[in-house]
């Protein structure tokens, strides 16, 4: 523990706010296509084209619709965490956590099972897991790793881009997506090798993924068991908190009932899972597993939502938990949107492109891919963001190797999720609901970081 307590100081002292981050990384962008990159102007007129380029990425329509997408996803995924359902669940769960072992591996399953499902979803209910978990051994007197509990509520960011809300397969599923994407990327006879999209059935839900998720749910919950063995007991147990009530009819006077009525709530939400069944029967024979996009998914989770919480009242107070939590997404992705104006214009992805198609060969690739994911995702810790980044040079250059596109998405997508180990953006949700610091989740995150860049590395090499 003393080799990751070390890790941790060096990446606490080296890397400032996940926007400050952002900041520097589009100042080296702008001076990186300014000394890399050829092009007509130079002195001020080259400053000026470079900083039209930022800001046609920052404000495109398309990429900010994708940013209200994935607030949306978070913020739906959190209120149904809020649900009564879930929150009975939990406390059925919790009943079997009675050694930091067995809630270790618990806590890891249920979050690992929840997140592949949704991202959002699964972060909130692995912080309230491990918060529950953690009041329940302060009501029967027992002492926990709470950290270690901490650490295995976060696991699910390790796996979330494999399940079905992972950004660059339900973005690249999208109808003309990818084309769109390499459009001003590739010439016009290079564009017609790409595809229109790349449906979730070849990503998603391909072999490759199926095995990988199979052996994360077993390899992952028995590693922090063995951890939860060999960890030493401590006593910074939670307090526990009141249950808030948020249905409460104290007051009710006149139309405000119809904001409590369980059978407007649920009948309104029945009628969107409803007819998301719909959209599901009529897209399946035509576009396969092609039907799953961002707004599927947001459209089912607000059905679930409605449908749970019981009235309108409760679904609100539940947006008011939980929409503090967006507030990265909305300031950090236009940065990140507008590195990609740069890189997209003044050609710095044609040239990244075709170095990667260099030094690599169809073997390397995958690998090559999931690495430098992984370090990207230290600098821009956004799903969203990255492949707006780094998805058009895996995909050109993928292309230009032979390489499966597909595959090439997929090591992209685990090198997003393996680094969310070690940056720390995402645990911000987390340590709030837990009250656990940082750096005391982080050696046990960057153990489980380690065993999954081993289990990533083998699916990649063998299929």
């Amino acid at each position: 523990m003393k080799l990751f307590s070390g890790i941790e100081k060096m990446f606490k002292s080296l890397l400032p706010s996940p926007f400050s981050i952002a900041l520097l990384l589009t100042v080296v962008t702008f001076v990186l296509a300014w000394i890399t990159t050829a092009s007509h102007s130079s002195g001020w007129s080259r400053g000026v084209e470079l900083l039209n380029f930022w800001q046609q990425g920052l404000w495109e329509t398309k990429l900010l619709a994708f940013a209200i997408q994935m607030m949306l996803m978070l913020v739906l995924g959190h209120v149904l965490a809020l649900t009564k359902p879930i929150d009975r669940f939990i406390g059925y769960a919790t009943q079997y956590c009675n050694t930091t072992a067995n809630a270790a591996l618990i806590v890891t399953f249920l979050t690992i099972c929840t997140s592949l499902f949704n991202w959002g979803l699964g972060l909130i209910f692995g912080a309230i897991l491990a918060r529950k978990v953690g009041e329940h051994a302060v009501k029967r007197g027992v002492t926990l790793n709470y950290s270690l509990i901490g650490a295995a509520g976060y696991s699910g960011l390790m796996v979330w881009h494999g399940g079905i809300s992972g950004t660059a397969s339900i973005m690249a599923a999208e109808d003309n997506h990818i084309s769109n994407m390499m459009d001003g990327i590739s010439g016009s006879d290079q564009l017609s090798q790409f595809p229109s999209n790349i449906s979730m059935s070849d990503t998603i839900f391909g072999a490759m993924n199926s095995v990988t998720i199979i052996v994360l749910l077993v390899v992952l919950p028995l590693f922090m068991y063995w951890l939860g063995k060999r960890s030493q007991e401590t006593t910074n147990l939670p307090s526990i908190q009141k249950e808030l009530v948020l249905n409460s009819e104290v007051g009710v006077q006149g139309a405000e009932r119809l904001d409590r009525s369980f059978l407007f709530a649920l009948f309104f939400g029945l009628v969107l899972l409803t007819y998301s069944g719909y959209v599901a029967a009529i897209g399946y024979p035509e576009k396969g597993l092609g039907f799953i996009t961002p707004n599927f998914i947001n459209l089912i989770l607000l059905g679930l939502c409605l449908s749970l919480h019981g009235s309108i009242k409760s679904f609100l107070s539940g947006v008011d938990r939980a929409i503090g939590g967006t507030a990265g997404i909305l300031i950090q992705f236009p940065l990140y949107f507008g590195i990609m104006g740069i890189m997209k214009h003044s050609g710095m992805v044609q040239d990244m492109a075709n170095y990667f198609s260099e030094i690599s060969s169809d073997l390397t690739f995958p690998l090559y891919t999931f690495f430098s994911s992984g370090v990207v995702n230290i600098f821009v810790p956004s799903g969203g963001g990255q492949w707006t980044i780094q998805g058009p040079i895996i995909i050109k250059a993928a292309a230009e190797l032979g390489v499966d596109l597909p595959k090439a998405i997929m090591a992209l997508s685990y090198g997003d999720q393996l680094t969310n180990m070690l940056q720390p953006f995402w645990a911000l949700p987390l340590l709030g609901i837990t009250g656990l610091k940082a750096k005391s989740i982080l050696p046990y995150t960057l153990a489980l970081m380690v065993v999954g860049s081993f289990i990533f590395a083998a699916v990649l090499l063998l299929f």
